[in-house]
């Protein structure tokens, strides 16, 4: 039997039958809803809204959440693939629910109270409720403990002051997990649209992420109630917990795009005649599908040990880190590789591999850039800290 071209080690077959049926369902949702339309979006710079009740049907919003607060109680591994099928059609599309889910839900449900769990994630479940996460501000993301933003008390509120830039989400968005700086250290604020002060404005002119909404926040005197502060975590802990979550994420999300690119790449190059023979049949075009096809095997394999890790509540930040920074290298390389196969075709929007890699350019540099994952690892094999 031929080995399946984008899985030449069979890891579906390590897969749970629930697993698979969540990679299924979002695959197909990719193939039928993503990919008619998000060549047109990227074009125009406009994020898909419409697909957001569907997306929030398939219970993708907050899928490892419990069921008590409206959704799906899956697996570590099942949003992993939801990531992957999701970025198989674009980032922007999976950018959408990783801040949905490990950045807005996820530091709800795990450093709020239940009176905040119970008021906002049904309804974020439901995609009635769009957040948004503020820690990134633009005198730079790479060191948040240099944060400039600030909270003080007043009385039964908060006043909060300072701005947040390279928000995903930003100007959709209903709410805002906002971190700040406080005389107790750091505290996440649930900051409401249309609190007085509280601006968002779109980010223009992006080459990147372009079917992704990204913002710039501001807080002039704004006034948040003491019930919208996160009460259970201080700290950088607060936010790098929830950063873990997401680039745990995002270590599976680039293998879609990897793979989203090379099925385009054996298409085109068995199609396209050059010195009368297929592409395909060249050595050098071979050997380069051969190295993409290799890589995406080792990084599928690492994600889904990654996973199987998460499941077990073993994983490590570390690990993470190595993941986001092999996986992420591994896509925009590819996706790189992938448009140089396409030739002049491979410039245009009507190709997938330009708008990958574009977009990868964004996911190679969020949520912590690759520089900073090597760091990691760095120190964790010295013990020693070089940032």
């Amino acid at each position: 039997m031929a080995l399946h071209p984008y899985d030449l080690y069979d890891v579906r077959s390590l897969l749970s039958e629930e697993e698979r049926a969540v990679q299924d369902t979002v695959a197909r949702f990719t193939d039928e809803r993503v990919l008619p339309i998000i060549g047109d979006c990227f074009d125009e710079g406009r994020f898909p809204k419409e697909l957001i009740p569907e997306i929030a049907e398939l219970g993708l919003l907050g899928s490892s959440l419990p069921e008590q607060y409206g959704c799906a109680g899956l697996n570590a591994v099942s949003y992993g693939l939801i990531c992957q099928e999701l970025e198989r059609g674009d980032s922007g599309i999976r950018s959408f629910v990783s801040v949905q889910s490990s950045l807005c839900m996820y530091p709800i449900y795990a450093y709020g109270s239940e009176e905040q769990r119970m008021r906002w994630l049904p309804d974020m479940a439901k995609g009635k409720v769009i957040g948004c996460f503020g820690l990134t501000e633009p005198h730079g993301g790479s060191d948040p403990a240099n944060m400039k933003t600030h909270a003080r008390r007043d009385g039964g509120d908060w006043v909060l002051n300072g701005a947040k830039m390279w928000i995903t989400n930003g100007n959709l968005a209903d709410i805002a997990i906002v971190w700040a700086q406080t005389d107790e250290g750091i505290q996440g604020f649930v900051v409401e649209k249309g609190m007085a002060g509280f601006a968002a404005q779109e980010i223009k002119h992006k080459m990147s992420l372009r079917a992704s909404v990204t913002s710039a926040l501001y807080f002039d005197n704004v006034r948040v109630p003491e019930a919208n502060r996160l009460p259970n975590v201080k700290g950088l802990k607060g936010p790098l917990g929830c950063l873990t979550q997401a680039r745990y994420g995002i270590t599976w999300g680039p293998i879609g795009a990897a793979i989203a690119c090379l099925d385009e790449a054996l298409n085109y190059s068995r199609e396209r005649v050059l010195f009368g023979r297929p592409v395909a049949a060249t050595q050098s075009a071979q050997i380069k599908l051969a190295d993409m096809a290799r890589r995406i095997t080792l990084a599928q394999l690492l994600s889904l040990q990654l996973g199987r890790l998460k499941d077990a509540g073993r994983m490590q930040p570390q690990q993470v880190s190595l993941a986001k920074w092999n996986n992420c290298r591994m896509a925009i390389d590819i996706a790189r590789e992938c448009r140089d196969l396409l030739g002049g075709a491979g410039i245009t929007t009507e190709h997938a591999a330009i708008r990958h890699a574009l977009n990868l350019e964004s996911v190679i540099t969020y949520e912590g850039t690759e520089t900073v994952h090597q760091l990691v690892i760095g120190r964790e094999l010295t013990g020693i800290n070089a940032f």
